[in-house]
């Protein structure tokens, strides 16, 4: 039952903590902007996401774990995108420095995953909600 409850909340936890990753690549790549040699990386958020939650985002219920060892472990929740989801930024135009970071991309897609970010917590904060109200029983 409780399983139940907490699905979506768990699903949407996985997507916040993969919407901050993909704004912590962002910035890296905003503040390496003037570095000679840099590669803009960003992430594959669906297929990040789908490897987190199990394989398929759809399945709400469905969200990867790492397996506990000793009674000390803590769970993983498996939000953390692998190597293979990480991408390197193909350049618009060619620089002298080899530097490929394109503040105007990069600046859309931080503000993109900003407002994606909040979404994501206000549906989190909407769910919690909507259970305190039930567990009330308002």
């Amino acid at each position: 039952m409780l399983n139940n409850l907490t699905s979506s909340i768990d699903f949407q936890g996985q997507a916040l903590s993969l919407r901050a990753e993909r704004q912590r690549l962002i910035a890296s790549n905003i503040a390496n902007a003037d570095t000679p040699g840099y590669v803009s990386r960003d992430i594959n958020f669906a297929q990040a996401l789908r490897d987190a939650t199990g394989g398929s985002a759809l399945r709400v219920g469905t969200v990867g774990r790492l397996d506990t060892t000793r009674t000390g472990h803590l769970a993983g929740n498996g939000a953390s995108p692998s190597s293979a989801n990480l991408l390197y930024a193909t350049p618009s135009q060619t620089s002298l420095d080899n530097n490929t970071v394109d503040m105007d991309r990069e600046r859309a897609s931080f503000a993109d995953n900003a407002v994606k970010f909040e979404a994501t917590l206000r549906f989190i904060n909407g769910s919690v909600s909507t259970m305190l109200a039930a567990i009330r029983g308002q």
